[in-house]
């Protein structure tokens, strides 16, 4: 079976199960809460780099107190950039260490998998990467994470400084969730074994407003609009001079994001 018909199957399987409120914040009682999402996306950047065009967005999580573990999956409908992987399925995990009332200390992972990319093309099929964070929250509100990051593949860091805040709106049920995030990295190995030596480093910033509509016990269905955009971003290889990288972008993104949490 092709990878995007079998992402395409589960997301479906997904929205039929009965269920509770999607990805809310940490509800660490006894068991584990499952929760399974669906989203559509005008097109797929990360850390500003277009790695595709308008997506399906598959994801499934398991919480048990602290520990969280997941799936994720990129699937393009259209090859709108040239050389990207279809699909892209990552799986992560994390665990939550409290040092504070307000303040948590995440130690967790990554691995980004692409199972059809070209064994003899210049991108990785997968890559993994160990991360750090520190969760701070204000009296006021704002949450605020500071993130390291480390590819043991690309072998090189990312860092990144993010915050968020929720704005209740009463009478209309919901929240505007605002986000924003500043963010560095620096590749040492940016292509596969194949095409070895190339560097890549730039920054990138995202800013988003979200609005989650809790129209069932415990399902959600959460709009979000971002826009994020990649500067001084290149890559180069050995003594060659620097070349822009062709990937950064400053686009808008439209997301909607259905959830169930059973």
């Amino acid at each position: 079976m092709h990878w995007k018909t079998l992402f395409s199957v589960c997301a479906l399987g997904f929205s039929l199960l009965p269920s509770p409120p999607a990805w809310a914040a940490s509800n660490s009682g006894p068991g584990v809460a499952l929760t399974a999402t669906g989203s559509v996306a005008s097109a797929y950047l990360f850390r500003g780099l277009r790695r595709n065009g308008a997506s399906l967005q598959p994801g499934l999580e398991a919480e048990a107190g602290p520990l969280t573990a997941g799936a994720w999956g990129n699937l393009p409908f259209h090859h709108k950039v040239r050389g990207s992987a279809d699909p892209e399925i990552d799986l992560y995990g994390s665990y939550a260490f409290t040092m504070a009332p307000a303040a948590t200390i995440v130690p967790g992972f990554t691995t980004y998998w692409y199972p059809e990319t070209e064994t003899n093309g210049r991108a990785h099929r997968a890559t993994f990467e160990p991360n750090l964070a520190c969760n701070y929250t204000h009296a006021s509100g704002v949450r605020l994470t500071p993130k390291v990051y480390y590819d043991t593949v690309l072998r090189g860091p990312t860092y990144e400084l993010s915050a968020a805040y929720a704005y209740p709106v009463g009478g209309w049920g919901t929240e505007l969730d605002f986000t924003g995030t500043v963010g560095t990295y620096r590749w040492t190995d940016y292509a596969s074994p194949a095409a070895s030596g190339l560097k890549a480093w730039g920054d990138y910033w995202l800013l988003g407003v979200g609005a989650p509509f809790q129209f069932a016990p415990h399902q959600k269905i959460t709009l979000n609009f971002t826009y994020t955009e990649g500067r001084r971003a290149f890559t180069k290889r050995g003594s060659f001079p620097r070349s822009p990288n062709a990937l950064a972008a400053g686009r808008g993104v439209v997301t909607l994001t259905y959830g169930v949490t059973f």
